[in-house]
């Protein structure tokens, strides 16, 4: 039986939030939603990533406002090949898709009418605060850097999952709705676009991380936790880069001393 292959995103969800938006303030032309995705949460190494899209909405002549031009087909990063992904990103990232992201701990990309900004929380991070409040300080990241960049109201902020994990680390706190949709990244254009953007940034990541400690695979497995990148741990032990805290080894192995 032939899978048929999944709709692209809609703009449903932004356009119902900019509607709202627009009707409890006649004063504005136009305003702003944010997409929220995640990236790296499970793998065994590198960082987690998080990627903020800002999709643009103009008041119009119709009720419904008028949505900023965005890349036809967009879809959740896991249903892209690596090379459409590319071609995603390219657009998305405006300026900022040559550059090798993430940068530091959030680097800013997107365009004037549509920013978006890509945070991540390192491996020690994630050792030292635990993968939730590693995933706090990633979306923060990310979306503070967004928010600086808009120069028009923000009607809402969407987020890929089943949990709010953004609220508690907004240093500004939110003054508009934040939705919590599970997968946001298969309906939702801002938040499909989001998918793209960290995942290609932490993808190139871990390949530039690979060519640093070559034998863990890790521009192949992303730092995922894959049989031979077990082996290559038991074997050449824990890079900087592994979340140390994690069980990096099966547990059949009794009596394993793992290498440091």
């Amino acid at each position: 039986m032939t899978r048929m292959p999944r709709p692209p995103a809609t703009a449903e969800r932004e356009l119902f939030l900019a509607s709202a938006f627009l009707a409890a303030h006649p004063e504005a032309s136009s305003c702003a939603v944010i997409g929220l995705d995640e990236v790296g949460r499970g793998a065994l190494a590198g960082p987690v990533a998080v990627g903020a899209f800002a999709v643009r909405c103009e008041r119009g002549e119709d009720p419904v406002p008028t949505l900023a031009e965005l890349p036809s087909g967009l879809k959740d990063s896991k249903l892209l090949s690596p090379t459409k992904r590319e071609v995603f990103f390219a657009t998305l990232a405006g300026g900022a898709s040559s550059i090798p992201l993430p940068l530091g701990l959030v680097a800013r990309c997107g365009t004037e009418v549509c920013p978006a900004a890509v945070g991540t929380a390192r491996a020690r991070e994630i050792d030292e605060h635990g993968i939730s409040h590693a995933l706090t300080l990633a979306v923060t990241r990310a979306l503070e850097a967004t928010r600086e960049a808009l120069d028009v109201p923000l009607a809402g902020v969407i987020l890929d999952g089943n949990h709010d994990y953004v609220s508690r680390g907004c240093e500004t706190p939110l003054e508009c709705p934040l939705e919590v949709v599970v997968k946001a990244d298969q309906t939702c254009v801002s938040v499909a676009a989001a998918s793209i953007l960290a995942k290609v940034a932490r993808d190139r990541h871990m390949g530039a991380l690979d060519t640093e400690a070559p034998g863990y695979g890790w521009a192949g497995n992303k730092g995922y936790g894959s049989k031979a990148h077990r082996e290559a741990i038991a074997k050449l032990g824990i890079h900087a880069e592994h979340r140390a805290s994690w069980k990096l080894v099966p547990a059949e192995q009794p009596g394993f001393d793992l290498p440091l």
